[in-house]
């Protein structure tokens, strides 16, 4: 129908976008609205009617990330820059619009990106300083339908989404108070390695939960893989492969605990079907894939200040020898929230990764090196990334986050003798 009266699928989702923008910023200006600095996001209630279409079973949400980057010694370049994301979701509650129990959820989310890489321009590392970069465009994230099955404890979700959104990462959230890619997320190795897709790339799959016990969740998921749409612009709305080559399945067995210090373990296994080249030959390997460790752990909470805890994380993940870029990942840190009276919504951040080359490419690049006739430089076994970070809750919809990354062999990955690197940055983030 929409084909003859001339609309296209993109030219129906471009305008939803538009909609969805306009819908969650103009009414912002009403009249009976709350405090722009007390409310809860930065379009508040619109009203009463953001509230209202809630209670109804329509949820819009919208959120903006912008992170600057300067770096101010070592790397290539001595300057700034800057990259954002603009998500717009909007959720539909089945069972309260049809008044049917247990209808499920569908979810509709779209991303926009824009920007400059400080990583590539300014220091010439592998593991991105801006968590928000990547995929300079408009394009569908999620489509998605969720719903209890057979019983509450087994939940289904399928459609075209992101593997992150619920595998690969710690629910709690705790590694996004950092802004280098290394710590917020997944660990890079599985997407380097496999046809694990980073966030925003979006591909058809189905992902179950099923709740073991109150503290025990087993998750396990299949996704299509499709390297050829990965960051392609002309893919941005097709929610078909362009090219499949095989089938990507993630298991996760999660184990949260509570109490005084509440954890979150998480142990995963991934294999990618797909037949890819091996690195440094043209023998192909039939399917590859990799495990991680992911932990969250409070270990201290004060008698004195309700909310003040300290948290500790850690992350390791091996993949495939035979055809990632890297091979390991580890990462440990620690999080102290509300890190002073009367700001109970702060937190001071201290993170440490180490990203391990595989041995196979640095042979490869040993190999062409000598065969230009060119030395090829001593470098260290892996890039090491150092951040820290105040996240200033200067509004319950505005975080203020102030950092700073030192990058230690900026070059490991790419065979470059690249002085290590002083990174200053600042990350807003805005509820909308």
């Amino acid at each position: 129908m929409f084909l003859a009266v001339g609309f296209s699928r993109s030219t129906l989702l471009q305008g939803l976008l538009l909609g969805l923008t306009c819908t969650a910023t103009l009414p912002a200006f009403a009249a009976d609205d709350s405090d722009l600095l007390s409310r809860s996001t930065l379009t508040g209630d619109w009203g009463g009617l953001r509230h209202q279409l809630d209670a109804d079973g329509i949820k819009f949400s919208g959120d903006y990330s912008g992170e600057t980057a300067y770096n101010a010694d070592g790397g290539l370049h001595r300057s700034a820059r800057y990259s954002q994301n603009i998500k717009l979701g909007v959720q539909f509650d089945l069972s309260k619009l049809y008044g049917v129990d247990n209808a499920g959820k569908v979810q509709l989310t779209i991303n926009d990106r824009r920007g400059n890489s400080a990583s590539e321009d300014l220091v010439g590392n592998r593991l991105p300083i801006q968590e928000n970069y990547g995929g300079l465009y408009t394009r569908l994230t999620e489509l998605s339908y969720e719903r209890s099955l057979f019983t509450p404890a087994l939940n289904v979700k399928l459609g075209y989404m992101a593997m992150g959104n619920d595998l690969g990462g710690l629910d709690s959230g705790i590694l996004c108070n950092f802004m280098n890619a290394g710590f917020c997320g997944h660990p890079l190795n599985m997407s380097g390695g496999s046809g694990w897709a980073n966030y925003p790339n979006a591909h058809l799959g189905v992902r179950l939960k099923y709740d073991l016990s109150p503290a025990w969740q087993l998750r396990v998921a299949a996704f299509n893989v499709d390297p050829s749409s990965n960051g392609n612009s002309s893919r941005a709305w097709h929610l078909g492969p362009k090219h499949t080559t095989g089938t990507v399945v993630p298991i996760e067995l999660v184990y949260k605990h509570a109490g005084a210090l509440p954890g979150e373990y998480k142990l995963g296994y991934y294999y990618d079907s797909s037949d890819v080249k091996r690195i440094g030959s043209d023998d192909e390997v039939s399917g590859r894939g990799g495990h991680y460790l992911l932990i969250d752990q409070a270990v201290w909470r004060s008698q004195s200040s309700e909310g003040r805890t300290l948290h500790a994380f850690g992350q390791y993940s091996a993949a495939s020898q035979a055809a990632s870029p890297f091979s390991r990942w580890y990462g440990t840190g620690v999080v102290l929230y509300k890190p002073f009276e009367g700001r109970p919504r702060d937190t001071l951040a201290l993170g440490y990764g180490r990203a391990v080359p595989n041995p196979r490419s640095r042979d490869v690049q040993q190999d062409a090196a000598l065969a230009n006739g060119t030395a090829f430089p001593n470098l260290d076994s892996a890039e090491q990334l150092i951040e820290l970070g105040y996240g200033y809750q200067a509004t319950p919809w505005l975080t203020l986050r102030p950092n700073l990354q030192y990058i230690i062999e900026p070059g490991a990955f790419s065979g470059q003798d690249i002085d290590n690197a002083l990174v200053f940055g600042l990350q807003v983030k805005a509820a909308l």
